[in-house]
């Protein structure tokens, strides 16, 4: 790993428009510095008409579990979502501030412009 960048650790995420997290033949961490709401947030912000199907397949969770967690998001204010046609489109609120003391500083904007691409 490059000691120069911190955020060299994030290249198990996919490329935009990849629908696989990590290469085949990369073995996949035991854990990761991210939440499961952060990876919904960042295949969201990628692409924001993604079905939760495609981005269960993303992060690697179920389609129930980021169902719950797009519901979650939607309540707090975090994401928004409009019906177009047979598909969801998402729109991200960036300037919501991260949830945890320790990152209240910060909105998710600034995350999000660290990760997605």
């Amino acid at each position: 790993m490059k000691s120069s960048s911190l955020f060299s650790l994030l290249e198990f995420f996919p490329a935009p428009g990849s629908l696989s997290p990590v290469p085949a033949t990369a073995k996949a961490p035991g854990w990761t510095f991210l939440t499961n709401h952060t990876h919904v947030l960042v295949c969201l912000a990628r692409k924001t008409d993604l079905t939760l199907r495609e981005v269960a397949a993303e992060v690697g969770i179920t389609e129930r579990a980021v169902h719950a967690i797009v519901k979650a998001l939607e309540a707090d204010g975090v994401l928004s979502r409009t019906r177009e046609g047979q598909r969801n489109r998402y729109r991200l609120n960036r300037q919501f501030r991260l949830r945890h003391p320790l990152e209240a500083h910060r909105r998710i904007g600034e995350l999000l412009d660290l990760v997605v691409d």
